[in-house]
């Protein structure tokens, strides 16, 4: 599912796209330097939120940032069979009581079948996905599957 010539191993959450937009030399940044920005992409579902984030909050300096990240960061397309491992994740999370949020179901959907690690701050929602590795680059030591 990754770009020709991409070797992707994280995806970037949207809450952890947007503190890099508020804090562009902060934690974030620091570890995309670590990985290597090669290392690192987003999804359309990521994409859309962000751009709604930045329309809403309607300030120029976050707009201009956020343009800017986006415009440097792999946005990965959401295609077939994606649809099946959110199925599956869905019915899971379902029959256990644990649901999570829609665009989230979209988003661990697509880490797990691109096999890509999850970088997020909200382990505690995502972390209900079995097989779903997950790391939190805000706190390194809630560093999970």
């Amino acid at each position: 599912m990754s770009a020709p010539g991409h070797s992707f191993r994280y995806l970037l959450d949207t809450n952890i796209v947007s503190d890099l937009i508020r804090n562009p030399g902060g934690e974030v940044a620091a570890a995309i330097a670590r990985v290597g920005s090669q290392a690192v992409c987003i999804n359309v579902v990521i994409a859309g939120e962000i751009c709604f984030g930045v329309r809403k909050r309607n300030s120029p300096r976050l707009t201009t940032q956020a343009e800017k990240i986006l415009r440097g960061c792999e946005v990965l397309p959401m295609e077939a069979p994606l649809e099946k491992d959110y199925a599956a994740i869905r019915h899971a999370l379902e029959l256990h009581g644990t649901p999570i949020g829609p665009n989230d179901l979209w988003i661990a959907a697509h880490a797990l079948a691109a096999n890509l690690i999850l970088v997020t701050d909200n382990v505690s929602e995502f972390s209900r996905v079995a097989g779903l590795a997950i790391e939190n680059w805000l706190k390194p030591a809630e560093q999970t599957k």
